[in-house]
This record gives C-alpha cells, structure tokens and sequence, in this order.
C-alpha cells in the first residue's frame, strides 16, 4: 500500500487542495479532502493523471534520427521513409524489440504517460511462417519490466495497397491471413490475464480488404475492445482511396460501418466538413500524433472545427521522434495558431487552453486503451499518476488556473519528480528506477543493428 499527500490535486471532479491518496492493489483506495500530511506519505506538491500514448511502434524508437538526411534524386516524404522503417523492421527480433520497447516505454514513464497503446503489426521472427507468441512475450516483457500499463493491439495487415492484393516483400513479416489473426488476437487475450489488455488493429483502408475489416470490426465489438486503425493519413492515400473505392477514407468508413467511442482512427488528417461533422458527432476517439505527423508531412489535422462540434482526441507518440505528451499538445495547439494567424484555438469545457487539452487527452487516452473508467483521480480507478515539483521555475507562482498552461506551453525540461503506474512507482526523482539496466541493453542491442555507426 502508497499514500501520498498533494497539496493540489487534480481529482475527477476538478482541483483541490490539501489531498491524500491511498493506494492499494494497483488502485486509488481511498481519496481524502482537507487532509493532513501522515508519516510514511510520498509528499508531492502537484499531482496529475497519468496520460495514455494511444498510438506507439515501439520498434521505431531504433530509427529516430536516422531518415533525416535528404535524398539526392527524389523528393523526400512519407513513402521514402517508410522504405526505411521497412528495412529496420527486417532486422528486428524478438530480443532486440524487448530492449527497444524497455526502452522506449521507460522515456515515456519519465514523460508522464502512464498507458501504451502498442499498434504492433510485427508478429513473427524472420524464421516464422505466421504470427505467433514470441514479439507478444517481448513487448510484455517490456512493459512488466518499465512498469507501464499496456495495451496490445495486434493489428491485421492483408495486402501492399488498394490495388495490390498480396503483400510485396518488404511487407511479408506484417502479413498474416484473416484466420491467423484471429488465432493470434484470440492467443492473446488469453495470455494477457492482468498483464495487459487486448484491443484490434486495422493497418488501414489499403491494406486491409472490407470483407476482413468488417469481420474483425463485429469482432471487437462482441469483444467490447477498442478498435484501432490508421486513416487518412496522407493525401495519397485519399486519393487511391477515391479511385478504389469511389469515396474518401473517413466518409467511406462512416457509410460501411457504425462507429462509436471503442474506435480509434489515427491521424484522420485529411478530412472535408462533412468528414469532421460525421467524426465528432459519432464519438469515435481521433488519436493525433503532431511530431510524428510533421516529422512525416502528413498534413494539419482540422482540430478546430472537430472541437467545436464535440469531438474526442487522444494523443500518441507513433513513431518516437518526440516523447513528451506536453510537446504533443502545444505543437498541436501551436500547428493550429500558425495556419489560422490567432491564438487559444483548441478550447473545449475549460478557457484555458492547457487545461482543455489535457482533460481531452486523458479522456480519449482511457477510451483509446479500453479503460473507459480509469483516466482520473478518483476512487477506484486505476493508480496511474504523477508528481510535479512545485518548486520547479517552471510552475512557480501558478495557481490551479494556469498550472496545465505552464505545463504544456513552458517547453523545457519537465517537472516531473515521480510517476506511478499499475499502482507502483516507476520514476523517482525525475528518473526511471530501471534506466541504467535498460539503456545499458538498449546500447547492444543499437551496436548490433547499427554496426557500423557503432564502430565509428
């Protein structure tokens, strides 16, 4: 059992002070008002939700950095990259995911997330011939040794394109057929007990045909998982898409299927008026990825016109080229001041701006991850939280109003002092309890895929 005493604390029905919290079995025990500090308490000045990364590759923290360079003949973007994110994944193995993932989800601990959604389409080893058990064991490995709260989301990739109906050769390890996904999905769920939990992927609209994405949509939903999928994305694939399918990507799954708060669609970012009315008004979650998405160019998400009809976000860090949930929000924010030429654009129940999305992403983040009643503090509900240091320059001289604003727009160091998930501290004063032993693993196992930057 923890106890932890705030002198502000962001609980479900809004700020207070003076809070202390009791933890028992992975969750919030008891919540007391106007409390006192009691001996054996964590103190903590400031303590918020955790968030959930709703959309991660863990394999592809191993590429940050390395698709920066322009190519000499062609024009760079998302499609040469993925060529690059292809080559990688030819070289990952169970034991190299392990440590990356370790990794990748310590840095996020450290960041303030206390949830993963893991889209993971890499299901075999080089030498199997279908999905099995084996990168599944790895990333719950991962996450039992970072301590993160995990949700796997296998995810079914059939084909190279609208026009393409077998996978090419880059595309092999994704591939599965209907009824091996099912199997896998299925091994899963089984394996997960209260390690982890299961949710279903859908690579996207062109890799996927719409008899088995109907068939594993009816699945989720008898299931009640959440139910993820790329979209939209790029205009490229919007354009394939009219051509295919003779409708856009949003507009298209809004007509074949009934969407609702278990889907996730992620990016979404190319969509018209009708689009951003039909996604917002069905309560699907958008999971937006801002560094990863300006990292890719894929586009400008239309957030202002989502928000103001109702629609719900959660954030992810996709590709790794940012971890920080703060750094997502304020680029999402300040994406959205440049192309518009004003200011606080993304408000929502609250006129802070920090604040709006904040409680936005928490909210989507649960949903997202299939924890519809975790995401706050509260009795009951998961203990996924996080100490901020109130002495931090950062925060000084804010009160509850402007605290998340700070948070988010400051874009410095953060004043992270502890984070705890699954009801266990996983970062102590600012660090990860098991950093050194990960990024020790990490750097073999970067040697081994990287051997010659390694030697240089």
């Amino acid at each position: 059992m923890h106890s932890i005493f705030a002198r502000m604390a962001l609980l479900s029905e809004g700020w207070a002070e003076n809070v202390r919290l009791q933890v028992d079995g992975g969750r919030i025990a008891a919540v007391e008002h106007d409390a006192h500090p009691s001996v054996g308490d964590v103190k903590g000045g400031i303590v918020i939700p955790g968030l959930v990364n709703a959309h991660s590759h863990a394999f592809q923290r191993a590429l940050v950095g390395r698709t920066e360079q322009r190519a000499r003949v062609t024009k760079d973007n998302f499609w040469t990259w993925r060529s690059r994110m292809y080559a990688l994944a030819q070289r990952i193995d169970a034991e190299a995911l392990t440590t990356i993932a370790r990794q990748v989800y310590c840095e996020m601990l450290c960041a303030g997330y206390t949830g993963v959604a893991e889209f993971h389409y890499l299901h075999s080893e080089s030498s199997e011939s279908g999905p099995g058990e084996t990168m599944l064991q790895a990333l719950a490995t991962a996450a039992d040794d970072s301590g993160i709260r995990l949700t796997y989301v296998p995810v079914l990739y059939e084909r190279a394109g609208f026009d393409q109906l077998e996978p090419n050769a880059e595309q092999r390890r994704f591939a599965t057929t209907l009824n091996q996904f099912e199997t896998h999905y299925r091994a899963a769920r089984e394996i997960a007990g209260d390690r982890f939990t299961v949710g279903i992927g859908a690579h996207s609209l062109r890799a996927v045909c719409a008899q088995s994405l109907a068939r594993v949509a009816a699945l989720a939903q008898t299931d009640g998982v959440p139910m993820h999928l790329h979209i939209a994305e790029q205009q490229r694939e919007v354009d394939q898409c009219l051509d295919a399918l003779g409708a856009r990507p949003v507009r298209y799954l809004m007509h074949h299927f009934e969407l609702d708060e278990h889907w996730c669609l992620v990016h979404a970012t190319h969509m018209d008026d009708e689009e951003v009315a039909a996604l917002a008004a069905c309560g699907a979650v958008a999971c937006l990825c801002p560094s990863t998405e300006a990292n890719l160019g894929d586009g400008l998400f239309p957030l202002e016109k989502y928000l103001e009809q109702g629609g719900r976000i959660a954030i992810g860090s996709d590709s790794h080229v940012t971890i920080n949930p703060f750094e997502e929000l304020r680029w999402l924010e300040y994406a959205q001041r440049l192309v518009s030429q004003s200011r606080n654009v993304a408000s929502g129940r609250h006129s802070h701006i920090g604040r709006s999305l904040f409680e936005l992403a928490v909210a989507g983040g649960a949903l997202a991850s299939g924890r519809v009643d975790d995401g706050e503090l509260r009795k009951g509900a998961c203990a996924d939280l996080v100490l901020l240091d109130e002495d931090s320059p950062m925060l000084l001289g804010h009160e509850c109003e402007s605290l998340l604003d700070a948070l988010v727009f400051s874009g410095f160091t953060l004043p992270i002092n502890r984070v705890m998930a699954r009801g266990e501290w996983c970062v102590i004063d600012g660090g990860h309890v098991e950093a050194e032993a990960a990024k020790r693993e990490y750097a073999r196992t970067i040697a081994r895929l990287y051997p010659r930057e390694a030697r240089a």
